[in-house]
């Protein structure tokens, strides 16, 4: 009988060392984190400091945010100045590096597009190294998870196989998907859409969208009537088969141009968790297709 409780406690003290050994990563949205799930299986423990229905330029540091920074091995955000109103001050705060071993930057490997010819605040939400929504392009994904593999790795050595081997896995899985996600949208191809925000370039770029007006007079600022007026003009005089919001905005300015210009407003997921159908990386995509191509009947 001693034995075996003995026994019990040896595993229980193993199990726990296990579970305080996972890699800790700390990701500012959630396309990242549940890419270091993909990637990292149950040698990782995610936590993901935002939800797709909430504005990942407008988040408070709170204190929660900053003890979870704190424990973690690895902070993995989007940079390009997407979390520049509230990681900085996180990092500060538990006095991590964004320069280090424990930060890595998706956009750091991404070729960023629409990078502004000069920079005014005056413009709006404009970001200087140019588009920081680079998950809505999966090749994007595919680039961004072969660099946090091998971080990944780096940070947790003992672990480096793993995370290689469930990449190789993860992009053999996900290279198909993307083959089968493009023979589907190819009817998109040169489909008209207006988007309440500039957060949809990279996607545009993959499927052959082409982008006639954003409901926001500047980027970052809540449409206008004299706006909003001005855009129905527009579009009334060119097709446009569909207006762009995504998950976490206000319905309120896309369902207005759709009603009176006669197209159809659609929500796009935008990250992990943005519908009900996209539950992880896969079905961000399935989704976002099969929504588009709705649209645009």
């Amino acid at each position: 009988m001693a034995f075996t409780s003995r026994l019990i406690a040896m595993l229980a003290l193993l199990l726990a060392a296990g579970a305080a050994h996972a890699l800790g990563i700390f990701a500012t949205v959630p396309e990242w984190g549940a890419l270091a799930q993909e990637l990292g299986g149950d040698k990782v423990k995610v936590y993901v400091a935002t939800t797709a229905l909430q504005d990942p330029h407008r988040i408070e540091a709170r204190p929660s945010l900053i003890a979870r920074a704190r424990s973690a091995d690895l902070v993995v955000a989007t940079g390009a100045e997407l979390e520049v109103g509230w990681l900085p001050l996180v990092l500060q705060q538990v006095g991590k590096s964004a320069s280090g071993a424990g930060y890595f930057e998706a956009t750091s490997v991404v070729p960023l597009l629409e990078k502004p010819t000069h920079f005014d605040r005056a413009e709006g939400d404009v970001h200087p190294f140019g588009d920081p929504h680079i998950q809505t392009d999966p090749r994007n994904i595919a680039r961004v998870a072969a660099a946090l593999a091998q971080r990944m790795g780096e940070v947790d050595r003992a672990n480096a196989a793993f995370y290689a081997q469930r990449e190789k896995d993860f992009a053999a899985r996900w290279n198909a998907a993307i083959a089968k996600w493009e023979q589907q949208a190819a009817p998109l191809k040169g489909v008209s859409v207006v988007v309440q925000h500039k957060g949809f370039t990279y996607l545009e770029h993959w499927l052959g969208l082409r982008e006639a007006a954003s409901l926001e007079p500047k980027p970052g600022i809540e449409p206008t009537a004299a706006h909003l007026a001005e855009v129905l003009g527009q579009v009334g005089r060119e097709p446009v088969k569909m207006v762009l919001r995504a998950a976490y905005q206000s319905d309120q300015a896309s369902l207005w141009l759709a009603e009176r210009a006669h197209m159809k407003a659609v929500v796009l997921p935008f990250t992990v968790g943005g519908t009900p159908a996209a539950k992880d990386l896969f079905g961000l995509f399935d989704d976002t297709v099969q929504r588009l191509l709705q649209g645009a009947q």
